[in-house]
């Protein structure tokens, strides 16, 4: 027998911060949809499958390189044959997914500052 005491399931510590190592990020994957962007709900157990989710840690590695675009709260699209899934919390979808596995980040375009009325657009113009 082992001198060590048996810890019970209940009795588990419970983690509240997941923190990446390396070129890593962790991503709650984004839900998978039964319904198309025209409004068919797709019947039974048929699902479209997602590809994207939020970035919601970042490694310190990849944090403190200004060469990576990648920031907490990006939505980006993830290739997940190598994304390793955390059972960290349990409703959650949580992947740990190497940096040269987020193939693509969504942003939103910049809005280009509205020209006030009777100003010229560019100096050629007047």
């Amino acid at each position: 027998m082992s001198d060590q005491p048996e810890i019970s399931r209940s009795k588990r510590v419970k983690f509240d911060i997941i923190e990446p190592v390396g070129r890593r990020v962790v991503i709650r994957k984004d839900e998978n949809r039964r319904e198309t962007k025209s409004g068919i709900v797709l019947p039974g157990n048929h699902e479209i499958p997602t590809l994207t989710g939020r970035v919601i840690a970042i490694s310190k590695q990849i944090e403190n390189d200004s060469d990576f675009p990648i920031r907490q709260y990006d939505k980006v699209l993830f290739d997940p044959r190598e994304a390793i899934p955390v059972e960290f919390e349990p409703d959650n979808k949580l992947f740990v997914v190497p940096l040269d596995k987020v193939l693509a980040i969504f942003r939103k375009s910049p809005v280009p500052p509205m020209a006030e009325p009777g100003q010229a657009d560019s100096p050629d113009d007047v």
